[in-house]
């Protein structure tokens, strides 16, 4: 089935371009004097993503896809589009702060403090259940949920430090 492995490629190729960014984004910070928190995690929170990617290529790549969740999967995208635009070069898939910079308000950061994560944790349950991978779905936004509880605690205390700067 074509349809099934296109949407998986494209979400890998999406995914490593992303790391591209980041990565570039995150030389920027720090030579900008960025400060870097909760790297004790980090490695579980890729590790995380690796695992369900593979997981879907390995479960997923040939199975009929329902265009009804892959709809909701494609405003997603939008979405995730929206936050990395929004944030530009302060987006990377670490915790990095600028010490005395104001925080991002505009874009969705109006109406929700972190907008990434939530569009991840979207991303996470959906994309299986475009699959009919139910338990997947469950099994990973859970493991997902906890990784981000830790995540979540440690970038809320490392931008009301870098606000404090100020």
């Amino acid at each position: 089935m074509i349809l099934p492995a296109g949407i998986l490629a494209f979400v890998t190729l999406q995914r490593l371009g992303e790391l591209a960014l980041a990565s570039r984004n995150t030389r920027r910070l720090l030579a900008r004097g960025g400060v870097e928190t909760g790297a004790a995690h980090y490695p579980i929170l890729v590790g995380l993503h690796a695992a369900w990617l593979a997981g879907l290529w390995w479960l997923a790549w040939d199975e009929p896809a329902n265009l009804g969740w892959l709809a909701v999967f494609v405003v997603l995208q939008l979405l995730r589009v929206w936050v990395i635009a929004t944030l530009g070069e302060r987006w990377t898939t670490r915790i990095i702060t600028l010490p005395g910079e104001p925080l991002v308000s505009r874009g969705p950061f109006r109406f929700i403090p972190h907008p990434n994560y939530a569009v991840v944790a979207a991303e996470i349950a959906v994309l299986p259940l475009v699959f009919g991978l139910t338990n997947y779905a469950i099994a990973f936004s859970v493991m997902n949920a906890s990784v981000l509880w830790v995540r979540i605690r440690a970038e809320n205390g490392a931008l009301r430090e870098a606000s404090a700067a100020r």
